[in-house]
């Protein structure tokens, strides 16, 4: 047993990822079978703590990483922590949109991001193993990861006013075709037993809440194919890689709540965001000919750039202060007119026999 727990794994002793996957697992055990047990619809305030609270035990690991490791290892993972955390606030108004195209209520929004983020962890592990794999045999891949943030960065920066077109995405719009979808929710089920449109024997169809889920996945994918090169720029590291994004993205995840009643404040973050993986993508490039930039350094650096973007988003859209509640239910509101006017084109599908 001993040596179990000393054996390598990803340059760590076994015992330091169980430590993670046992905080993990607590948490997620926690948050759905006691503080979110009943499906209810989480406001601003109760975002707010949740989110406060899952930061604390972000940093507390940190913390941990510091005693362990030594507090080169522990700022390396608070600048991934951090950035991963800021890229994935550019996944909170895709989300938002998601939610009011299929019409998901607020009391069952918690329910698809729960099942959304076990898979991504688990997506996660693949990508940052295999990037990690990549990375120890093909060093020069880092000049591509270099190159590609750089190029996303721009991207990002020239595309930052676009908004996504739910009713015209092509992802959607296959699994309307390939899967046998109801027209609407059935409580908070995924799946419903029904009788095909013709008639018959009851069937399964997915529901759209199962939709959701399976499109925040895809989502999350490709917004991960952004943040875990970043996230590799700071530190080669995987285990410091994989718990930074981890714990951001549990974090995110409550405090999504607050975030969509308040995106239309953070017109101006798109722009931050593009810079710190122009910078980040940067630094890699330019390690070849003035050596690494410091740990602490790229940490200032990075906070420094997107305090820098919250404050101006904060100042630009003051005039634009309203509600948070009212803004989130406007965001729904807007959602749900989209997904009324994709139903108008499915055909009515019978009632259903059973849901589960």
């Amino acid at each position: 047993m001993d040596a179990f727990f000393a054996a390598s794994l990803m340059g760590h002793p076994a015992w330091q990822w169980l430590v993670f996957a046992a905080v993990v697992g607590v948490l997620l055990v926690l948050d759905l079978g006691l503080f979110n047990r009943k499906d209810h619809a989480i406001g601003v305030r109760e975002s707010l703590k949740m989110s406060a609270f899952y930061i604390f035990i972000a940093l507390a690991f940190g913390g941990w990483v510091w005693w362990q490791m030594g507090s080169t290892a522990a700022i390396e993972y608070t600048t991934g922590y951090l950035i991963e955390k800021s890229l994935s606030m550019d996944n909170v108004f895709v989300i938002a949109m998601l939610f009011g195209y299929f019409a998901i209520p607020r009391e069952y929004q918690h329910r698809v991001l729960f099942w959304g983020v076990l898979g991504a962890i688990v997506m996660r592990a693949v990508m940052i193993g295999a990037g990690a794999a990549l990375i120890e045999r093909f060093g020069w891949i880092m000049w591509f990861f270099g190159a590609f943030l750089i190029f996303t960065g721009i991207k990002m920066w020239f595309g930052a006013e676009h908004e996504p077109d739910m009713a015209k995405n092509k992802l959607i719009g296959w699994l309307r075709r390939h899967l046998r979808v109801t027209e609407k929710l059935h409580g908070n089920h995924f799946f419903t037993r029904q009788p095909p449109k013709g008639g018959g024997k009851p069937v399964l169809w997915v529901t759209p809440l199962f939709l959701a889920v399976v499109v925040i996945e895809v989502v999350d994918l490709v917004f991960a194919v952004d943040s875990v090169p970043a996230i590799f720029a700071i530190t080669l590291d995987p285990f410091l890689v994989y718990t930074s994004n981890i714990f951001a993205i549990l974090g995110l995840r409550s405090l999504y709540f607050a975030l969509a009643a308040m995106i239309h404040r953070f017109d101006y973050l798109k722009y931050a965001l593009a810079l710190v993986l122009v910078f980040v993508g940067g630094k890699i490039l330019a390690a070849e000919f003035i050596g690494h930039i410091p740990p602490l350094l790229s940490l200032g650096i990075t906070l420094a750039i997107l305090a820098g973007g919250v404050v101006v988003s904060l100042t630009k859209t003051r005039h634009l202060a309203v509600d948070d509640e009212d803004s989130a239910r406007a965001i729904s509101a807007g959602g749900e007119l989209l997904a009324r006017q994709a139903a108008e084109a499915q055909v009515a599908t019978p009632r259903p026999a059973s849901s589960s």
